[in-house]
């Protein structure tokens, strides 16, 4: 049984809902730690609903935030306990996209996924393993889970855009190459890269403007 994801939302600012981006927090932050870059992204988006799940399980590395699995080198977990986690983590998220595309009434090529850190793992794991390929993935500094797996699990090959800091001590800068070769030997045809130079593991500004950018050209708006 799946558990129901705590959420927070934004509405589009013309009114109409034509599109949604789903943001997927990384490990120890929640909701609202993304739901921020709803502000810049909105005026860009004006047809766009935003949205944010809380991850499923309080953390044991940072008790006020949300984790979507164990860690096992920060939380002491074992290697079985984090995959379980994440099997776990991976049906609430899909049924979470399941029940925002029938309440707000999208199809999928109408819905963006912007992950960060675990939440792009969470995405890169969950998305091709759904049946029908959503409008596509931006990825920021995140790393791709089981790549040798990715071949066989894939049934569908959304659009991905790679984002990460060059000088991120949390998440290895080259996880993006690496994600990428795995993605491109995995079938897929659009996998896109951007570096941010000077950045640790966070955003910035050039990133995002480089996903606003992918965004509304795969959302059919630019």
């Amino acid at each position: 049984m799946t558990r129901a994801l705590e959420a927070q939302r934004r509405e589009p600012l013309s009114g109409e809902t034509r599109s949604c981006v789903i943001f997927l927090h990384g490990y120890g932050a929640n909701a609202a730690d993304l739901m921020g870059l709803a502000d810049p992204l909105a005026e860009h988006l004006p047809d766009t609903l935003f949205i944010a799940p809380d991850a499923p399980e309080a953390c044991a590395g940072a008790p006020m935030g949300f984790q979507w699995f164990p860690i096992p080198w920060i939380d002491g977990s074992s290697e079985e306990e984090s995959r379980a986690g994440l099997d776990r983590a991976a049906a609430d998220l899909d049924a979470f996209l399941d029940g925002v595309m029938v309440d707000e009434d999208l199809l999928p090529e109408q819905v963006m996924v912007l992950g960060f850190s675990q939440g792009t793992m969470m995405a890169l794991h969950v998305i091709p393993r759904r049946e029908d390929p959503i409008a596509g993935i931006t990825a920021f500094s995140g790393r791709l889970l089981e790549p040798e797996l990715l071949a066989d699990a894939a049934l569908s090959r959304p659009p991905v855009l790679l984002i990460h800091g060059d000088q991120d001590d949390v998440v290895p800068p080259q996880s993006l190459p690496q994600a990428v070769d795995a993605l491109q030997e995995a079938g897929w045809k659009e996998v896109y890269a951007h570096v941010m130079k000077g950045t640790g593991h966070g955003i910035a500004p050039d990133g995002l403007s480089v996903a606003l950018a992918f965004m509304r050209d795969r959302l059919g708006l630019s």
